[in-house]
């Protein structure tokens, strides 16, 4: 269906990609791997029309194909789900999938006609919603969902999903890797870009590696395993992906007792979390998981509960208090909470501690470089120099510079909300060997994630959520898949100490 043949990009002095093959065929799922600027992103936009190759050619079925905008992708069957989804969300699911395309009765806006022509497609992917439900109103699986749907309104032949289930919860993930298998069968091609490995192995057909802008590597049926995948994408062997489980000192750094949300203010959460030790905290999409992180940091109020950090009732709902108890929150959004994207890397690793790098309010310049030179060294940031914006760098190393904010002030417990989403495999093991250096100092971590796999082989036990509340609690010798998906459905007997 698709064939790309020795294809380059530059920017400027920067090589993107360099004689990069790659082809698909119809009713076809090609897995797409590779690290954080390996050249992934840049391929497929080129594929999407928004950037020209420097060299190379296209070819659509046997004929070649130059493809200068997204419109003209469009026209040859070319569509591309991004990880941002391009959705409006002031108007309702129809409207989006026709936006451009809307019917007309003598030039005005039919609606009856534009719900009634995105039924049949919303039912092809069992999204059984009214059309003219707004999109605000949907939730992040359902929206991935709508913007499928768009691709089918179109009539598209090659279909590309950019880290289709990275905001997505396990059921809702489970539910589209169901709808690409469907897709497939019925003829259309797949290029499946995901970090999640393990859902790369379930659905693809093959895997194309890239790295630093060229092949790495294809594996074909009855390949496709997790430990080549990672080889092929960084170029060594990886006998284990996630550090040692070292184990945990008897010390409680936190209890919480009877705690609630604003969103789930009749829940009940209580837990303990030991020094050295990191608690993995599961639950689909809407259980409170996030919404605790917050009420736990101060961000949010509670209605209800106690928190105590190291025998020291903290007072809900103060920011302040929490900080200075040790108790620290890398949030889930980076770039718009836990950042200040127009800041240098120095600017956003020191603003937590300005009063240690200050005297009698000015600040010393160089004993603050020289601090975040140090971090830059030890968390890996792949980076130039400290001062270029933060913005800049990739999703990888913007969660180390969010990690280093925080460890001049030797947190007591560190809350990490979705610590890797959106990161590839060799930025993750670095991040993964940073929490376990600081759960060595002592550190009690609550690490909140949507993957099951970073779950399993990050925790040392794992709590489960459900409305707000906490459903149970499982050791590491009753980990598995199907034990937290029972939890985060109902409650169970099964619930750790």
């Amino acid at each position: 269906m698709l064939q790309l043949r020795q294809i380059s990009k530059e920017f400027g002095v920067v090589k993107a990609l360099s004689a990069v093959d790659f082809e698909i065929a119809s009713g076809e799922v090609v897995g797409l791997i590779g690290e954080n600027g390996a050249g992934k992103s840049t391929l497929m936009n080129i594929l999407g029309g928004v950037h020209t190759p420097t060299s190379g050619e296209i070819f659509i079925e046997g004929n070649p194909v130059q493809i200068h905008g997204a419109k003209a992708a469009e026209r040859l069957g070319i569509s591309f789900v991004h990880q941002e989804l391009n959705l409006l969300d002031n108007i309702d699911i129809a409207g989006n999938i026709f936006l451009g395309r809307e019917p007309r009765t003598f030039g005005m806006l039919d609606q009856k006609a534009l719900a009634e022509q995105a039924r049949p497609i919303l039912e092809k992917l069992d999204l059984h919603l009214d059309p003219r439900t707004s999109v605000s109103d949907l939730t992040n699986g359902q929206q991935q969902l709508v913007e499928i749907a768009k691709a089918l309104s179109m009539e598209a032949k090659l279909l590309i999903l950019d880290e289709p289930t990275s905001s997505l919860s396990i059921q809702e993930s489970d539910t589209l890797l169901k709808l690409v298998s469907k897709l497939k069968t019925q003829g259309m091609a797949i290029i499946f870009i995901s970090h999640r490995l393990t859902e790369v192995e379930q659905i693809a057909d093959r895997v194309v590696a890239l790295r630093d802008g060229e092949n790495a590597g294809e594996l074909g049926p009855g390949e496709i395993h997790h430990d080549s995948m990672i080889s092929m994408m960084i170029g060594r062997d990886l006998s284990e992906i996630y550090p040692e489980c070292n184990p945990v000192d008897s010390d409680k750094i936190l209890s919480i007792n009877n705690f609630s949300t604003q969103r789930w203010p009749f829940g009940n959460a209580s837990f303990d979390v030991h020094a050295g030790e990191i608690l993995g905290i599961a639950g689909l999409v809407g259980a409170g998981r996030s919404e605790l992180a917050q009420a736990l940091f101060g961000v949010d109020s509670s209605p209800s509960g106690d928190i105590n950090v190291s025998g020291k009732v903290l007072e809900r709902g103060n920011v302040k208090e929490a900080i200075a108890s040790g108790l620290f929150l890398a949030p889930e959004d980076r770039k718009t909470s836990g950042l200040i994207l127009g800041m240098s890397i120095r600017e956003n690793m020191t603003l937590n501690s300005l009063d240690r790098f200050s005297n009698r309010s000015k600040i010393d310049f160089h004993s603050e470089r020289e601090k975040a030179n140090e971090w830059l060294q030890e968390f890996g940031v792949k980076a130039p120099t400290i001062e270029i914006p933060v913005s800049s760098l990739s999703g990888g190393n913007q969660q180390k510079v969010v990690l280093s904010k925080w460890m001049t002030l030797e947190p007591k417990v560190m809350i990490f909300d979705e610590p890797t989403r959106g990161i590839d495999m060799g930025a993750r093991q670095e991040i993964y060997q940073a929490m376990v250096r600081l759960a060595e100092t002592g550190c009690a971590i609550i690490m909140i994630s949507s993957d099951m796999e970073e779950l399993l082989g990050m925790s040392h036990r794992i709590a489960v959520m459900r409305e707000g509340s906490l459903s149970g609690i499982l050791n590491r010798d009753d980990f598995s898949e199907k034990a937290i998906m029972t939890l985060a459905v109902h409650q169970s007997e099964l619930v750790g100490n």
